[in-house]
């Protein structure tokens, strides 16, 4: 799976905003040009199918007044998500949230130009996808179709059973469900002593401990033997459950002939950010979102985490504010990748590849994506983007 591009539409600064995506994609700008807004969003589109909105306001401290653009006079969020589902080829999930229902009032997701799923006008319509030998995909003329009598927030596939839809839309709404945002970690919250992470880190990282005890005896020491290569005194990650149900991250390095045992509270807070980043791509989760990717971390680590995102069976979106960070990427992997924020002169959000722009492209052919960064003047660089458009 692979989310090709995202639109959407009254979602903070982002209006009629638009977004492609490479397999690993970095974006920069300056400060408020909108980089977290854009993890939110793709973090609001997948709560969308897990169904539980309120519950995601209540873990930001925000309400269904903070989410939508001050910019419009727009209530609703509309929203469109292009992705490439293995033999189905693009699937397209589009809708339109209603911040006072908590749900979408109108949704369609289409297989190619074929309609899968629709709803409209309080029905749902669901018509049944089978594969032919060829590897096709056909419709059949015998649509699911009801009226909607039941609560629920979100998408509607949050609340249909499997055997409601089909084997695509099932595989859509699985791959959505695996976007993991990670844009508020922080040192304080990996630190927590938790109890079942139900396979998942947290927004703040607050499962860390838990998750890497559910990883076993092998995650734990698969993990120890990543972070060795940069943290040479590591010998071992341990996890213990406390008499009251909690479960305790440790460490055990080796300094000379002595051994030293250290929990969560004394674990530095790079190797502890390192631990989530690097145990989060083990996870098996389809795309991962992390926010300003260099905090916490010292420079001469960057170019490990960096192989690592870069290399990660998952897709990986970052934000950053470090030229280190571009300095490690391949040619190649920053024009496909890199993509400048910047708003407008009406305060909105947009987006344009780092190095289509001319000036950059110039300058990649005679220094490193990095150094162009660095040689680069961000508070004029948007005036160059909207002479290109006018």
């Amino acid at each position: 799976m692979m989310i090709k591009s995202i639109w959407i539409d009254n979602f903070k600064s982002l209006v009629d905003f638009r977004l492609e995506f490479a397999k690993f994609s970095c974006l920069v700008g300056l400060n408020g040009s909108g980089k977290s807004t854009v993890l939110q969003a793709i973090d609001f589109l997948s709560q969308l199918m897990r169904g539980d909105i309120d519950e995601w306001l209540k873990y930001r401290q925000w309400d269904s007044a903070d989410i939508n653009s001050k910019l419009t006079s727009k209530s609703n969020i509309d929203f469109e998500v292009v992705l490439e589902v293995g033999a189905f080829g693009d699937v397209t999930w589009s809708g339109s949230f209603n911040r006072t229902t908590m749900r979408c009032t109108q949704e369609t997701i289409k297989i190619g130009q074929n309609q899968a799923l629709r709803v409209e006008d309080g029905e749902c319509r669901i018509d049944k996808v089978m594969r032919i030998p060829e590897g096709s995909v056909k419709i059949v003329i015998s649509p699911l179709k009801f009226p909607i009598v039941f609560e629920y927030q979100g998408s509607i596939l949050s609340q249909l059973k499997d055997k409601q839809t089909n084997p695509t839309l099932q595989l859509f709404k699985k791959n959505i469900l695996g976007i993991q945002s990670f844009d508020l970690l922080s040192p304080e919250l990996l630190r927590s002593k938790t109890m079942l992470s139900d396979g998942k880190l947290g927004l703040g990282g607050e499962k860390l401990s838990s998750f890497v005890h559910e990883s076993g005896s092998e995650g734990k020491v698969e993990l120890q033997q990543q972070l060795s290569k940069i943290y040479s005194q590591l010998e071992g990650i341990e996890t213990r459950t406390t008499v009251s149900g909690l479960t305790e991250l440790e460490i055990i390095e080796r300094f000379g002939d002595q051994k030293l045992k250290s929990p969560a509270r004394h674990i530095n807070d790079g190797m502890l950010r390192l631990m989530a980043i690097l145990s989060q791509i083990k996870s098996g989760s389809p795309f991962l979102l992390f926010d300003e990717i260099e905090n916490g971390i010292n420079p001469e680590l960057i170019e490990f985490l960096i192989d690592q995102l870069v290399n990660a069976p998952a897709q990986v979106l970052v934000t950053t504010h470090s030229p280190m960070i571009l300095n490690y990427l391949e040619d190649e992997v920053a024009k496909q990748g890199v993509i400048y924020l910047y708003k407008n002169s009406q305060g909105m959000t947009r987006s344009v590849k780092l190095f289509d722009i001319p000036s950059m492209a110039k300058k990649l052919q005679f220094m490193g994506p990095g150094e162009a960064f660095v040689d680069t003047d961000l508070t004029r660089l948007y005036q160059e983007v909207e002479t290109l458009k006018a």
